[in-house]
């Protein structure tokens, strides 16, 4: 009988057998390097991992909880609100708009926001809002949903100012910062009440995106030295505060200005506060009086063809007999350039710069006359 595991196929076979323990401690020899290079790399991470995160200010280990310093911001927003909101109201408005076909007729309320400036219920909003003081109602809607009457305290339109007052006591107060000290980048948020009441006290958040920026208004009017924000501003924020990280007011949102997106502005509570402080103070806002008739240097020149040798500034149109620039000897012609050392650029400037000051106080006035500057001091009065 013929043994079929002879010759070459007997051979073969135990050759395949032969190989295969050769193929395994090849394997066993990997699977071991692998082993212990995993071992390694965890013992180097488990010995450097510490080190490293705390080089990078993740956690100290030494018993103390991580801290992630970029979280905290995450939450800056919420903490502001909560500071923030309960001062915060809606203004709800009612005009009479004219008809010539059917009389006079109740305009559909408009809607705007404003902020609680003093506990006896004083109100810093935009004139705009307001009508320009001509409305024939005012309803401030509370942090608690109360619907008050209000009135017009004061506005000035080239400001887009306004202070509204309704009765009450120990209202939340907004507490106001330092526009002066601004920054651009640093955080800014806006609460209002944007597109009606169905999104009323809607936050939104940004930065400073820019300082000091002047927007042309209708014909030849402008607004100065606004704050610029990516903070969204839609119309029904007007009047409602632009807030720092701390919660602090330090603008006062406007939605007059027709901006593109991603472009807000704010009017800095440092141009508010010498008003609110003295309707804080009297109850009342009396204006400085300076006596001139005056227009910005580029309208004037536009219309008589002069060239003013300067590059800014209220040229000084007209003079009023005995007041205090006809008293300290300012003449027709002349171009108010600084006063106490503050540059003014524009009719809107002067103003601004008037607002800080109060019956009685003395202040330089800087012109510019035949090409010299000459500075003159001027004693208000009331206006």
């Amino acid at each position: 009988m013929t043994n079929h595991y002879t010759g070459s196929g007997y051979n073969n076979f135990y050759g395949n057998r032969q190989q295969k323990p050769k193929t395994f401690r090849y394997f066993i020899v990997l699977l071991i390097g692998v082993f212990l290079g995993s071992a390694i790399s965890l013992s180097l991470t488990y010995y450097y991992l510490p080190q490293m995160l705390t080089m990078r200010g993740v956690r100290s280990f030494d018993g103390q909880p991580i801290k992630i310093e970029a979280q905290q911001d995450l939450t800056v927003y919420s903490a502001v609100a909560r500071k923030a909101m309960p001062s915060v109201v809606g203004i709800t408005t009612v005009t009479l708009q004219r008809d010539a076909f059917f009389g006079t007729q109740r305009k559909i309320p408009s809607l705007g926001t404003g902020v609680i400036v003093d506990e006896r219920g004083y109100i810093l909003t935009n004139s705009h809002v307001v009508g320009d003081g001509n409305v024939e109602e005012i309803m401030a809607i509370l942090y608690d949903g109360e619907k008050v009457p209000a009135e017009v305290i004061w506005n000035d339109r080239s400001l887009d100012l306004a202070v509204i007052k309704v009765e009450g006591t120990g209202l939340p107060v907004a507490e106001l910062g330092d526009s002066d000290k601004l920054e651009v980048g640093e955080i800014a948020i806006a609460i209002g009440n944007p597109l009606g009441l169905n999104f009323e006290r809607t936050i939104t958040q940004g930065i400073v995106s820019g300082l000091n920026r002047t927007i042309p208004l209708d014909g030849n009017e402008t607004i100065e030295n606004l704050v610029q924000t990516d903070a969204s501003i839609n119309p029904g924020n007007s009047g409602g505060p632009l807030l720092n990280a701390q919660g602090q007011v330090i603008g006062i949102n406007t939605a007059k200005i027709r901006s593109g997106e991603g472009l807000g502005f704010a009017i800095p509570i440092n141009t508010a506060k010498p008003i609110v402080d003295q309707i804080i103070e009297k109850g009342e806002f009396t204006r400085v009086y300076l006596g001139i008739r005056g227009v910005n240097i580029d309208v004037f020149e536009s219309i008589t063809g002069v060239n003013l040798q300067a590059d800014q500034g209220v040229y000084i149109a007209e003079i009023l007999a005995d007041s205090p620039a006809d008293k300290a000897g300012l003449r027709s012609g002349d171009v108010i350039i600084k006063i106490q050392g503050n540059e003014v650029k524009a009719m809107g400037s002067l103003q601004r710069e008037l607002y800080k000051y109060r019956p009685g106080d003395k202040v330089n006035v800087t012109v510019l006359r035949n090409g010299k500057e000459e500075t003159y001091e001027i004693v208000f009065a009331n206006d």
